[in-house]
Parts: C-alpha cells; sequence; structure tokens
C-alpha cells in the first residue's frame, strides 16, 4: 500500500470550532479571541496572573479576556476577585491603559467553590486599544503557533525592579529579544535585570518570579506520533489534543486514521511502517506511542522508533509481549540502552479496566513526562532485558 498523507499540518481550531467551555479555554486560545477581537475592531483587555504567593485558585500564567460589553472568555478562580478584576479591566479599557492590580485573599473574597484561600494575587491587565500592545500580542500568538517556546518577562514591583510597573519583554526559545512594550532598553538588549532572571527552556521552567519581575515560561510544543489509529490510538490521540500535543497518527489502514476518528490531529498518515517511519521526522521534542493491533507491527514500530532521538517512546502491551519484542530486537541490533528507555508497558497505573481509562493512564504518563521530565512511577518494575517475563 502506498504512503497516503491524509492531513498537512494546519492551523489549531478556534475555540468555537470545539467543544471546550468558555471559561476553560487554554491561552492559545485566548489568544485566538483575543487577536480576533482586535481585528474586529471589538474593545478588549488581556488580564493575566503574573504573580502569587500562598495558595490561590489559579497560578501564574492563567488568563482571561474581558470585553468592553462586560463578557469575558477565560477565567481567574471565579468569585469576587474576579468580579474585581473585571470591574477594573474596564476602566482600564476606559482609560486605555494597563495596570497591575494586587489581591489579599481573606474573608473579603469568596470563590466559586466557597473556600478562601489565603494567598496574593497579581494580575496584569492590558488594554488592547493601544498599536504597540496589539503589535507585542500578535508576536506572542505568532510565537505559540509556531510551537517553539518562548518566555515573557512582567515587571509587576517597579521599585523591588527598578523598572516601570507593567514592562513587559518577549523573548524566544533561544533567549533574543523579539517584542517589548513599556520598558526600557539597554543598547537594544532587555535590561540586564531582566535578562538575569531568564531560564533555559530545555530545564522546562515553571513560571516564577524575581526582584519584582514575573517570568511566564511558554513550553516548546510536543508532537506526540501514534502509531496504531485503532480504539485506544484513537481515544488517546482525541484526548491528547486536548492536552495541548501536537498529533500525529500512523495507520497501514487508510480507514483507521480518518478526519472523523482523529479530528483534531495536524496529520493522519496511512501507510506501511517500513515507508512511513524511516523517513518520518522525529526530533528531541518528540513524543512516539506504539498501540497497534498486532505483536509483530509493535515490534515493526519500535524497530524503526526506539533509537531516534524522540524525547519519549512507549508501547502497550504485556510484560511476555514486551519481553519477547525486547529480545527479537536486541538480535536485530537494537542497543540495550535504547531499549532500556523505552516506557513499556506504556501509561501510570490507575487499574485501567475500558479503552478510554486505558487513554487516560497513558495521557497521563504523558503529561507527567512533559511537565517533569520524568514520570511518577519511573522507577516501577518493567520488562528489562534482565527479568523473565510474566
Amino acid at each position: 500500500m502506498g504512503l497516503i498523507d491524509i492531513a498537512e499540518p494546519r492551523a489549531r481550531p478556534l475555540l468555537s470550532q470545539i467543544a471546550v467551555p468558555d471559561k476553560l479555554a487554554s491561552m492559545r486560545e485566548l489568544l485566538d479571541r483575543l487577536i480576533s477581537a482586535v481585528q474586529s475592531g471589538r474593545r478588549v483587555a488581556c488580564c493575566r496572573l503574573v504573580e502569587t504567593r500562598g495558595s490561590t485558585p489559579q497560578k501564574p500564567g492563567a488568563a482571561m479576556l474581558v470585553f468592553d460589553d462586560g463578557s469575558q472568555s477565560g477565567t481567574l478562580g471565579g468569585g469576587c476577585v474576579e468580579a474585581e478584576v473585571k470591574r477594573q479591566a474596564l476602566a482600564v479599557l476606559a482609560k486605555d491603559d494597563a495596570s497591575v492590580v494586587r489581591f489579599q485573599l481573606d474573608d473579603d473574597y469568596g470563590w466559586d467553590d466557597g473556600l478562601i484561600c489565603g494567598g496574593r494575587m497579581q494580575v496584569l491587565i492590558d488594554s488592547m486599544s493601544r498599536t504597540a500592545a496589539r503589535d507585542y500580542f500578535l508576536k506572542l500568538r505568532e510565537m505559540g503557533s509556531q510551537g517553539a517556546g518562548g518566555t515573557e518577562a512582567i515587571v509587576f514591583d517597579a521599585e523591588a525592579s527598578g523598572l516601570p510597573e507593567t514592562a513587559s519583554y518577549l523573548f524566544d526559545a533561544d533567549g533574543r529579544l523579539m517584542d517589548h512594550i513599556r520598558g526600557p532598553l539597554e543598547e537594544g538588549l532587555a535590561p540586564r535585570a531582566i535578562r538575569d532572571g531568564l531560564q533555559p527552556l530545555s530545564d522546562r521552567p515553571r513560571p516564577s518570579a524575581r526582584r519584582g519581575v514575573a517570568y511566564l515560561p511558554m513550553l516548546p510544543r510536543s508532537r506526540l506520533i501514534i502509531v496504531g489509529g485503532g480504539h485506544v490510538g484513537q481515544a488517546v490521540g482525541n484526548l491528547a489534543a486536548e492536552l495541548d500535543f501536537d498529533v500525529w497518527v500512523i495507520d497501514d489502514r487508510q480507514e483507521y486514521v480518518t478526519e472523523a476518528r482523529f479530528p483534531r490531529a495536524q496529520r493522519r498518515i496511512a501507510g506501511s511502517m517500513t515507508e512511513v517511519l524511516p523517513n518520518l521526522e522525529i526530533t528531541p521534542n518528540t513524543y512516539c506511542l506504539i498501540v497497534t493491533r498486532g505483536h509483530n507491527h509493535d515490534e515493526e514500530a519500535l524497530f524503526h522508533l526506539a533509537d531516534r532521538g524522540g524525547r519519549y517512546v512507549g508501547m502497550i502491551g504485556s510484560k511476555r509481549k514486551i519481553k519477547l519484542i525486547f529480545d527479537d530486537l536486541l538480535a536485530e541490533g537494537i542497543s540495550p540502552e535504547a531499549l532500556d528507555r523505552v516506557y513499556a508497558p506504556v501509561g501510570l497505573d490507575i487499574g485501567s479496566q475500558t479503552v478510554m481509562e486505558i487513554a487516560v493512564s497513558i495521557t497521563a504518563e504523558l503529561v507527567a513526562h512533559r511537565n517533569l521530565g520524568t514520570t511518577p512511577d519511573a522507577t516501577r518494575p518493567r520488562p528489562s532485558l534482565a527479568t523473565d517475563p510474566d
């Protein structure tokens, strides 16, 4: 059967095109809405949580859009704080300005769940009326769409930083300054106080604050290659797309890689593994998942993927089957070191019984590995080269 690339990479659908509750919109989806509103002439403010201390309903990076008619997209946790942020955002829109608002979470603030958090939140509110702000957020969305990653540095405390409050700097994955608003430069570069706090994206940094500056990393997007378009592959693919993976799915049966089965996959490829996998681009941020319909297909897929430099390789199956496949691949020249890096059996142990439960256990492992660099049960016994099969 010849290779058929059924779907070329395409833009991620807007929030209005997918069944995601409005308050749960991701940052990428909010940026799509933000730019769409600006381009249509609608007045909107972007409200972002830049710094927290103690217990808070959301963490730095959370965002909410407030439109001039009082409607919103996204959430900062609900309750009185969100209502107050909305009120302040409307005032910022009226002044065509930017402002940092601070909240001490005590008995004065209630939440959707009725609990008092007891922490502190600082929220940057940006009016999108100014050309500089529009250009900055357009660049931010462009970087997010490209998937290479980057970092925002936002000044929330002028006294601690020595820089104007609300100044914002946008860096690419290599730390190069891409844009800035409301802040000075030093010989064409971001101020030293800003640059000193940048962390390499390769370290998978989390949002942090240093000397009055919030650092909001936008980690590189991860590609998930699913080999096998059956029930498990379908469930994992659709769930992983919701979790912000760029999904590619491969199967030798064209009817298993249709748009109906994988509506949010960036690529759907029909063809034999011998044709497809050796020529498939595998980057250091690629996740590979093998969930084919049989032992021989799994073995062939792992032969082509075990030592290609991907960030993660996982394979479904019993310990006995995996041990047999490992033995065969050793005989075919795959190194023991490459096989020791394979996550097999794939997925966190949650007692999965159904297809969807299996998909949840697999995607949970993928997310843990993406966010933490490992998995919660990375030390669990595996059918390695020295163990006996069950």
